[in-house]
């Protein structure tokens, strides 16, 4: 397996080897920490005493006042880093990410990768049968490019959500030692005998040296004095009521897949948990073949050891209504992935329900949501239709 890299994109705090340049970025924070009550502004501390600007940059990694070291923006490349870490990242909300997207890029298995070879034969031959039915389906529709992407959307369901992919990842100086600080409680508290979280831990710990090694890590800004956790990770989900109202909390399956894309909506909470039991994502464009439905079950419970993407997860998911109606508007549409969509559409379901039988002032507002896809909203343009009845009506299979 690659390990895991990490390098810094051009700032004014990268050094010409690479690495970042801590101690400047700590002594302008410090400087910064000044502005609320200096009577002559920054300009004035642009130019202090270098021994006053310290004593303020002790005080406050000591208080625990880290907000200004939020100021100090750096933009990592991160490569070959394992799907399911960059998932946990991205459920953190202080962050920009530019991820490479499995929709369009094919699985390609190097000689030493995580990607087992029996996995690669599956996202093979099961590209090769999602194009069959997707042309029989849909040839008429989509052409060839569209076609291949989503059959490689649907195959890498049967791909470990351990997959290394590349991203940028920009956050504070502040966040990422945060997140460093959870890693190493994660690293230290993960089940010796669960290989998912010991998988897991194991990748954290690579991510830790490379930003060790970045100059990046500052022990003041590790303390975790509030004993924060990783957000991603919920326990006995099971337990929480739903609602739906001004707020709302929402539980459901979904793959890691339609995780991944959920949590990009950074107004809402996302939680998961595993079952004890593995259950798997069905693609609808195969649902209408029992064989085929049989033959997909079987051959991803030959990977189920690596955590497929397609296994199903508890998910949590909760927000504010107006957050949710955005969410629509994003994930209601032909172009959206296909499972996301399907519970987008099942939570709408719910929640114009809940609110009916609740006589709620939204059951009205609701309404205008409920007929389709996004185009068919009254507060929403599209600038790009696409002409698909099946996908402007919820009911397309791919």
């Amino acid at each position: 397996m690659d390990p895991i890299k990490v390098s810094i994109l051009p700032n004014q705090f990268l050094k010409q080897n690479g690495t970042f340049d801590k101690e400047e970025a700590i002594r302008l924070s410090g400087k910064i920490a000044g502005v609320c009550y200096d009577k002559e502004g920054f300009a004035h501390l642009e130019n202090e005493p270098v021994e006053k600007t310290m004593r303020r940059v002790n005080m406050t990694l000591k208080n625990g006042h880290h907000s200004v070291y939020d100021h100090i923006l750096i933009n990592f490349n991160l490569q070959n880093i394992p799907k399911i870490l960059a998932m946990v990242l991205n459920n953190e909300h202080q962050y920009t990410t530019s991820e490479k997207s499995a929709r369009y890029t094919p699985v390609i298995r190097s000689g030493d990768s995580i990607i087992t070879e029996q996995e690669e034969i599956l996202y093979h031959k099961w590209i090769d049968l999602f194009k069959k039915k997707i042309e029989m389906q849909y040839g008429s529709i989509y052409n060839d490019a569209k076609i291949q992407k989503l059959a490689q959307e649907n195959a890498r369901y049967l791909v470990t959500v351990f997959m290394p992919t590349q991203m940028i990842y920009s956050t504070s100086l502040r966040q990422m030692n945060y997140l460093a600080s959870w890693m190493q409680e994660y690293i230290e508290q993960s089940d010796p005998n669960d290989l998912f979280e010991q998988t897991l831990a194991s990748s954290m710990q690579q991510l830790q040296m490379e930003l060790f090694r970045l100059n990046v890590l500052e022990d003041g800004l590790m303390r975790n004095d509030k004993y924060r956790s990783f957000s991603l990770f919920g326990h006995n989900l099971n337990r929480k009521e739903e609602h739906f109202g001004d707020v709302y909390s929402t539980l459901y399956k979904g793959s890691f897949a339609q995780l991944a894309q959920a949590q990009r909506h950074r107004t809402l909470d996302y939680q998961m948990e595993r079952f004890d039991s593995k259950e798997y994502f069905v693609p609808p464009i195969i649902q209408d073949d029992m064989a085929l439905v049989e033959e997909w079950l079987a051959d991803i419970e030959l990977v189920k050891d690596v955590y497929p993407q397609g296994e199903l997860v508890q998910i949590s998911e909760m927000g504010k209504y107006e957050d949710f109606i955005l969410k629509c508007k994003e994930r209601l549409c032909t172009s959206s992935q296909l499972e996301i969509m399907l519970q987008t559409k099942e939570t709408l379901l719910q929640y114009k329900q809940e609110l009916q039988k609740n006589n709620s002032p939204l059951a009205k507002d609701i309404l205008k949501y409920t007929h389709g896809a996004r185009c068919t909203f009254p507060d929403f343009t599209c600038s790009s239709d696409c002409k698909f009845k099946e996908g402007k009506q919820l009911i397309r299979k791919i």
